[in-house]
């Protein structure tokens, strides 16, 4: 089938549906390709760039969306778009469906399928095509990059010869996609920073990357305050009220606030109130990722950077991902690559738009003339139930002690007769060797015992710190070999020098290992 992608009309939308490495993967698939006259400019891919990858350059939309079966773009439909939608045509994009319900309809009442990429049910086998978490993690990215940009000092603190600057102090209201990979940008860039998130559960997330997580002292704090589909449920008064006196009383010793809060179609919860901006520093930066639903910044204006009456600077952009149109593009291209080799499973270039796979239901909202919205549930595969196991008896003191005894009476028999046949082994080698040959086989028996003793018993726990004791074992080795290097045989000497070699290695390389596992014990 024939996949189109259109230049996009939203104003400064730099994104592109389509890359020429993502063409050349839906190729694979048994589709053509197609895309409109300098759609990929603005996220730098050039005309000349997707024919390379044998894409087929439209002049206009209109020649576009006529010959295409498959139109890809990043936008919700505007205007003459959803009107261009015909009868057994897909169109696969974000398109807002609980707000846009009017197009839904629409679509469907002319008989087109609508691919809402936000729709994707978040599970395991569709995160390959979770588009909304691929840009919320460059949103999360480039509010930092925002933060810098207008912060005027830096994020890492740094001892000079003109004096000593601290470092920038982060505050991240949210750990969902964006929150954390706004936590892996701060503290890369060396900001000391705190993060909150009504979850719990996310506290180890956070800690492990770094930053340190804002416990809040309120019942509420300990329960799940997880929803379905993988964002915060909403909170209780009292615990909203906790949570914005917690803030307040951090406003005043914060650098940078990154707001990160909004489920999709709901306004966005007002987290950072007009009087926690008074209580900033001035050169203080708000960066709002709930923009584009109300901020949750109380004086946040959508797609716009305005500065309070006390120098508090506040970003309200809702194109963070198209400031980075490149990354953007690659990343919603491949989400929509891997949505066509759900829909083309024989890669024969033929859609199989099959309603009864969860992540392709999920994400229709329109299809075969009826409005699909919203989806139901995903199917959730039944775990077979376990056998319940029987509690283990509980033995008396008599039949411990009983146990312990058999076990010790059992080990006693093993070794003895271990030491039974290695030692008729022993003498019936000493039968037929010679007496020097004995003395030296009597001595390999018992080094070889002896290291079986010393390194087979001990604990998994404790092998660092046997190092030491392998490292003494090569030495012995070491001293056997050099004193036979001066043997006459060649082989000897062979043998001797290849000996000092392997245990010299095994010495350097265990103190060279000791060394690291020291090293990740110091502050740096």
């Amino acid at each position: 089938m024939k996949i189109g992608t259109p230049k996009e009309i939203f104003e400064g939308e730099a994104r592109v549906a389509m890359t020429p490495d993502s063409a050349l993967q839906l190729q694979k698939l048994g589709h053509e390709c197609l895309i409109e006259s300098g759609a990929g400019a603005a996220a730098g891919f050039s005309n000349a760039d997707y024919k390379a990858a044998g894409v087929e350059v439209v002049k206009t939309a209109a020649a576009l969306w006529k010959a295409s079966e498959i139109v890809a773009k990043v936008r919700p439909p505007e205007g003459t778009e959803i009107k261009r939608l015909r009868e057994g045509q897909t169109l696969i994009s974000f398109f807002n469906p609980g707000g846009n319900e009017d197009q839904m309809a629409l679509a469907a009442e002319k008989g087109a399928t609508v691919v809402a990429m936000e729709m994707v049910p978040r599970i395991s086998r569709a995160q390959k095509m979770d588009a909304l978490s691929s840009m919320a993690n460059i949103a999360g990215y480039r509010a930092v990059i925002e933060a810098g940009n207008n912060f005027g000092r830096f994020f890492t603190g740094q001892v000079t010869a003109a004096g000593k600057v601290p470092p920038a102090k982060v505050l991240i209201v949210g750990a969902g996609v964006a929150g954390l990979a706004a936590i892996g940008t701060s503290t890369s860039l060396g900001a000391i920073t705190y993060a909150f998130d009504v979850r719990p559960e996310v506290a180890e997330q956070i800690e492990s990357m770094g930053a340190e997580f804002v416990f809040l002292e309120f019942e509420e704090s300990a329960q799940d305050g997880a929803a379905t589909g993988g964002y915060a449920a909403p909170s209780s008064p009292e615990f909203r009220e906790a949570q914005l006196a917690k803030f307040r009383e951090m406003a005043p010793d914060i650098d940078i606030v990154i707001t990160t809060a909004l489920i999709p179609n709901r306004p966005a919860p007002v987290l950072w109130t007009e009087d926690m901006v008074g209580l900033m520093k001035p050169g203080s930066v708000i960066i709002d990722l709930a923009a584009e639903r109300g901020g949750n910044c109380e004086l946040t204006v959508a797609d716009e950077k305005i500065v309070s009456k006390n120098g508090v600077t506040i970003v309200g952009y809702t194109d963070f991902p198209s400031r980075m149109a490149t990354q953007s593009s690659t990343l919603y291209a491949t989400n929509i690559r891997h949505m066509m080799t759900d829909l083309t499973p024989e890669k024969d270039g033929k859609v199989v738009h099959d309603m009864e796979d969860d992540v392709i239901r999920g994400a229709t909202v329109a299809h075969a003339g009826e409005v699909t919205f919203p989806p139901p549930p995903p199917k959730i595969q039944a775990i077979a139930a376990q056998p319940a196991k029987e509690a283990p008896k509980e033995l008396t003191v008599e039949e411990k002690k009983a146990q312990e005894v058999e076990a010790f009476k059992a080990q006693t028999r093993s070794q003895i007769t271990l030491l039974a046949v290695g030692g008729a082994l022993t003498l019936g080698v000493g039968l037929v060797a010679p007496a020097s040959f004995m003395q030296h086989f009597i001595v390999f028996v018992l080094a070889v015992f002896v290291g079986f003793q010393v390194i087979w018993n001990v604990s998994h726990s404790l092998h660092t710190p046997l190092m030491a004791v392998t490292n003494a074992i090569s030495s012995i080795i070491i001293l056997g070999a050099l004193m036979q290097i001066g043997s006459g045989s060649y082989l000897v000497i062979l043998l001797a020098a290849l000996s000092v070699f392997m245990a010299g290695i095994n010495i350097f390389g265990g103190f060279l290992v000791t060394r690291r596992m020291l090293a990740m014990f110091q502050k740096s």
